[in-house]
Parts: structure tokens; C-alpha cells; sequence
């Protein structure tokens, strides 16, 4: 049976959070989160939670009387932020093997998903998540509204891992075959020998603005194993025999310093928000203050 992402108690942490995209430069958002057009045709289509900011002028107070929780009605003819969400779903996420689920990088990476995708759409967002995977990988949407949460979260917990993935080929055939470019968060280990950045020029290339969460367990971030080892690709099957002492370690971790750093300089320099996180920090407390403090949520 596959595990539950994430309960309730959890998830109303999340409600008054908004995802921002500021510098979208294609798609129907200009500058700001969204706004209204003028004219006769506006329709009721939805609500969303009210944030610091909103125009109080569209509260519903008729709900408001009834739940005591403020609710801001949006309208068909309101833009909404095309919320793209790409998840690394090759092998190298099925790690690691035993120990506390919590560390598991592809559950991890699952849960960060789904409370971005809970914001989104309980901000009437439109939503298009994508498991990115050798085998062409699984799509879920474009779909907007809050009512459509738990069929997400169902249709989640039925990912699996699978195979070695080219993530430069992944994102660019995404790129390509986008209709709606916005606010776009990949999701991996970018564990890819073909690496990342022709992926990540593509998506530019197409007006997203990209955000990118570099999913990594503890055990990979500072090992303890020792001594002499067959190690095992889990994506290749292809083993590595090793001998593992404390000068070794040492230099493992330098160089995993230096190709995240590698990584966040890439970014910054192209205006690509970058957050590298190791599986044992809350994933709530990722959402909550590290993409807040990179302007990806408010």
C-alpha cells in the first residue's frame, strides 16, 4: 500500500501561502501573480484563501459569516499563474534503500510536490505536474482548483522510481512540448551524467521562471561507510569496487561542496532560484522558510 504524503494537520500550515512568479516573461502573467481584465464577460469560476494584499472588494463575506475564514472569489476572466512541477522519477531517487522512510529522497521529493501543488491550487493556480522518467514518464493535468487536491495526492502515491534518466534530454523536450510557460520547480538529485544545464537553458529559452530543489539524503551529503566496498549504480547496475578511508571521505565531501556550489552559481547567474536541501530537514520547514527566503513562496 503506498504511503500517505502527508495528513490534514499538515496541509493547513500551507493555506495562506502563495507561490510567486515575478519576471514570467511568456503565457498570460505579466509581473505580478495575476490580475483582472476589464469587461463584461467576468464569471465566478472559483475561490481561493485570502492573502495580505488582495483587494478585500472580492471577499465573500456570505462565507466568511459562515466559517469565521476570509475567501477571495476569482473570475474566468482572471489570469491565472501556469504552475509547472518536474519531478525526477529515475532510479537514483529510490534512495535510501533501508532506514527511516522520512530520508527517502523520491518520498521526500513527493511531499515538497504536493504542498506546492496544494498552494498552487488552492490559489487558483492552473497545475501540470510531470514525473520525469526514461520511459517517457507520467503527466497529471493542467488542472486548476481546489477540488482537485485529492486526486493529485492519489495519483502521487502511484508514482514509482524507474530507470537512469538524461535530465538535460527530459527538460528540453519539455520546453518544447509546453503549451503555457510560468513558474516552473524541478524536483531531483540532478544525479545525471548528461548534467542539467542544456535542460535548464531550454526552459529559460522558453520564458519560465525556474526554480530548482536539489534533493539529496544525509548519507549522501556526509557518509560513514569505510573500509574497502563494491559500490553499485542504482540507475547503470554498473559496480564500482573502492577503498574508503577518512582522507577519502574527506574529499567526497568537498567535492559534493563544490558541485552544489558549481550548481547555485549556474543559477544565480541566470536568475534561477536554487535550494539544495538534505532529506533529513522537515520538508514543511523547506516550503516554509528556505522557498520563502528565495522568493518562491510569500
Amino acid at each position: 500500500m503506498a504511503e500517505p504524503i502527508f495528513d490534514e494537520k499538515t496541509l493547513r500550515k500551507l493555506d495562506r501561502l502563495m507561490l510567486v512568479a515575478s519576471r514570467v516573461r511568456a503565457g498570460a502573467i505579466k509581473g505580478e501573480r495575476r490580475s483582472t481584465r476589464r469587461g463584461t464577460s467576468i464569471e465566478f469560476a472559483d475561490y481561493r484563501n485570502y492573502v495580505r494584499g488582495d483587494d478585500l472588494r472580492r471577499l465573500d463575506w456570505n462565507i466568511y459569516a459562515r466559517l469565521q475564514r476570509p475567501f477571495i472569489k476569482l473570475l474566468e476572466d482572471e489570469e491565472d499563474l501556469a504552475v509547472h512541477l518536474l519531478l525526477d522519477a529515475s532510479a537514483s531517487m529510490d534512495w535510501p534503500r533501508s532506514g527511516p522512510r522520512d530520508l527517502h529522497k523520491f518520498l521526500y521529493a513527493q511531499r515538497v510536490l504536493a504542498g506546492l501543488a496544494y498552494i498552487a491550487l488552492v490559489g487558483g493556480d492552473r497545475v501540470t505536474v510531470t514525473a520525469l522518467r526514461p520511459d517517457g514518464g507520467a503527466r497529471w493535468g493542467p488542472l486548476r482548483g481546489r477540488g482537485h487536491i485529492l486526486n493529485l495526492f492519489a495519483w502521487l502515491e502511484k508514482l514509482h522510481t524507474r530507470g537512469a534518466l538524461d535530465l538535460n534530454a527530459a527538460l528540453r523536450d519539455y520546453a518544447l512540448r509546453s503549451a503555457r510557460p510560468g513558474l516552473c520547480v524541478v524536483l531531483g538529485d540532478l544525479m545525471s551524467p548528461e548534467g542539467y544545464e542544456d535542460g535548464l537553458r531550454a526552459l529559460l529559452g522558453r520564458g519560465y521562471e525556474l526554480a530548482v530543489i536539489h534533493i539529496l539524503s544525509p548519507d549522501e551529503v556526509n557518509p560513514e561507510i569505510t573500509g574497502d566496498l563494491k559500490l553499485l549504480d542504482v540507475e547503470t547496475g554498473i559496480p564500482q569496487d573502492v577503498t574508503i578511508d577518512a582522507d577519502m571521505r574527506e574529499l567526497y565531501v568537498q567535492r559534493l561542496e563544490a558541485w552544489q556550489a558549481e550548481i547555485g552559481a549556474y543559477c544565480v547567474r541566470r536568475g534561477i532560484h536554487y535550494v539544495a536541501v538534505d532529506t533529513g530537514t522537515p520538508w514543511e520547514e523547506l516550503i516554509l522558510s528556505e522557498l520563502r527566503r528565495v522568493s518562491v513562496v510569500r
